[in-house]
């Protein structure tokens, strides 16, 4: 990446630096091709319109045709969203984004009779059906959907449910539009005395500063605007919770909570040993915090001192090619295939590297059953954390480029319960193998306290909005008001639990319950904290194991979505219905506290 203070045009990147799209389209007339196909195709789902009841080989016939339309519409939109993401103003493939999803969405309408129409069967009929050899390839696709009965309403039920969607889509609305779009917070003076507009982007990385005064100032302005709107975001956040709750009710679900967990198969115990492991484990992250806070030398610690770094990277640059060795190299406990697969990947064009004007932010990793897995970066060499980035989005990749080759379409594509495992995983062999091979206490401290952060803001952060999802929707659904107030005051309560009681907590903070956009999406959170625990258990057990341990956890890579989530990790070495792995993550955060203790902070 040539050394100049300004983007490059997408057409000025080296095509050693951009991925390779071939393995979905050659080019966008391969593309448009393949697309005019695919939009007459939607037509077939006609031939099967009351039919499915027929016989097996009818609803077979139906359902492969389903897959098949459903494996080319993956690649068409993969390709337009890849190319969307090189170059967000380009017209072009705006458009074709915009075609894709037009005709997505008609065909969706098309084959919107599948659900229903199986769900009408018969009992017996559907238990007949399931012993016949030509549905063998959907048996699982039909059981998972057949669970779903006793949570399907009458046709007219249905129709008026899904008339109310847009207005189900409201309190989320609202509340992008007064978060994104109607917030205005100011300026704030950075410690080099220029200026910078504050924003949700900037809020964090000012909330580094090594300057006090620029972290308060920043906090405060922050948090100012959501206090002058705090009862509409409380409003929209209720409106929130009584949809969720509505339509758990509506469908017979006993709570908001069995309704959400219920399409992955998760017992309730599961979202609740969560929380009572981490509530046990507690003062581990308050020793942390007054570690930190002793290590900044202030006499109170604040929230918007808990993100500023203790000690610096004396590293100052890893290019790209140095940063994909770390990462290979960490990754050898995962055998030679993996690793082999994952170098082939890396030099050979799955990754697009570095920032270009117009280029989406941030990082993922897409992948898609007929087609190599794509990896978005905007790698900077001079930032630890791109690396670790890289080391993330290469899990999720491998994670999709072993469930396609070993899994049909149908049980290739993993549920975010276990997606969060892959990734997770290969950044803890990262920091394992970095910590390993750490030069100096300074550069040991730094990458324990890096390490610590990271487990803090994934499973004990989340396991708090967890918690707060959980009373908040029993507040409601025991008849209690979701009010301003009352939003404030469970929030506080565990703002105080989870930092403990020497921790000064400023009265804004209460005001984060209503800026967390997850919140709209409800009971989605743990997962990241379910994670990351089961992602430590694993990788210790690959670490410290044998082949045995390294078997299995390949298997759960092979595994897609075969199993049920829990099934599938269970199978790899772990009981997520069980509290030990959580234990087990909360027990290695508390030993890297004692290492992290045991060093002397030099600034």
């Amino acid at each position: 990446m040539k050394k100049t203070g300004k983007l490059p045009h997408r057409s000025d990147v080296q095509p050693e630096d951009c991925w390779n799209l071939t393995s979905l389209f050659a080019t966008d007339d391969q593309w448009e091709t393949a697309f005019a196909r695919w939009e007459t195709q939607a037509e077939g789902y006609d031939e099967f319109r009351g039919k499915l009841a027929t016989n097996p080989k009818t609803l077979a016939r139906c359902l492969d045709f389903d897959n098949e339309f459903d494996r080319l519409a993956e690649r068409l939109g993969a390709y337009a969203f890849l190319k969307t993401a090189e170059d967000t103003a380009n017209p072009t493939y705006q458009r074709m984004m915009g075609r894709f999803r037009h005709v997505a969405r008609l065909a969706t309408e098309r084959a919107s009779y599948l659900r229903p129409e199986i769900l009408a069967l018969p009992r017996a009929t559907m238990e007949r059906f399931l012993k016949a050899k030509s549905l063998e390839p959907h048996r699982l696709t039909l059981e998972r959907l057949w669970r779903y009965k006793p949570h399907t309403l009458s046709k007219r039920e249905e129709k008026l449910l899904a008339m109310q969607a847009e207005v189900s889509h409201a309190p989320q609305q609202i509340f992008q539009q007064l978060n994104d779009a109607d917030l205005k917070f100011g300026m704030v003076r950075k410690e080099d005395g220029t200026s910078v507009e504050l924003s949700h982007a900037t809020f964090s990385s000012l909330l580094q500063s090594r300057e006090r005064k620029v972290r308060r100032t920043a906090f405060r302005k922050y948090y100012a605007q959501f206090e002058a709107h705090e009862n509409t975001f409380a409003a929209s956040l209720a409106g929130s919770l009584h949809t969720d709750i509505y339509q758990a009710r509506a469908r017979g679900y006993k709570s908001a909570l069995a309704a959400s967990l219920f399409s992955d198969d998760v017992p309730e115990t599961v979202y609740d040993n969560l929380i009572s492991s981490v509530r046990r484990n507690l003062p581990t992250v308050h020793r942390y915090y007054q570690w930190r806070r002793r290590a900044m030398k202030i006499s109170r610690i604040h929230f918007y001192d808990t993100y500023v770094p203790i000690f610096r990277d004396r590293k100052k640059q890893r290019p790209w090619n140095e940063a994909v060795s770390l990462c290979l190299d960490s990754l050898n406990p995962l055998g030679k295939e993996y690793v082999r697969g994952l170098r082939e990947g890396l030099e050979g064009g799955w990754c697009d590297r570095y920032p270009n004007r117009g280029k989406q932010s941030g990082a993922f990793s897409y992948g898609t059953f007929d087609a190599q897995p794509y990896i978005m970066m905007n790698y900077q060499p001079d930032v630890l954390d791109h690396v670790f980035t890289l080391a993330h989005e290469a899990g999720h990749s491998m994670h999709s480029y072993y469930s396609a080759k070993h899994q049909p379409f149908q049980y290739y594509n993993y549920t975010i319960f276990v997606a969060e495992v892959a990734s997770t995983f290969n950044e803890q062999l990262l920091s394992h193998y970095l910590l390993k091979h750490a030069k100096n206490r300074q550069e040991r401290a730094y990458l324990l306290n890096r390490e610590i952060d990271s487990v803090r803001a994934t499973l004990i952060r989340q396991t708090m909005f967890a918690e707060f999802e959980k009373r908040t929707h029993e507040m409601v659904e025991s008849g209690e008001p979701a009010t301003t107030e009352s939003f404030k005051k469970i929030y506080r309560e565990l703002l105080e639990a989870y930092l403990g009681p020497e921790f000064t907590i400023d009265d804004e903070l209460s005001l984060e319950c209503l800026r967390i956009p997850h919140f709209y999406r409800a009971f989605y959170v743990y997962k990241y904290a379910t994670g990351m625990s089961a992602a430590i258990a694993l990788a210790q057990g690959v670490l410290e194991g044998g082949k045995s341990e390294l078997d299995a956890y390949l298997g759960f890579l092979r595994g897609g979505c075969s199993k049920y989530p829990l099934d599938l990790l269970r199978d790899a070495g772990v009981d997520m219905e069980q509290p030990e792995p959580v234990d087990r993550a909360l027990a290695y955060l508390d030993d890297l506290v004692t290492q992290l203790e045991d060093l002397k902070p030099e600034n």
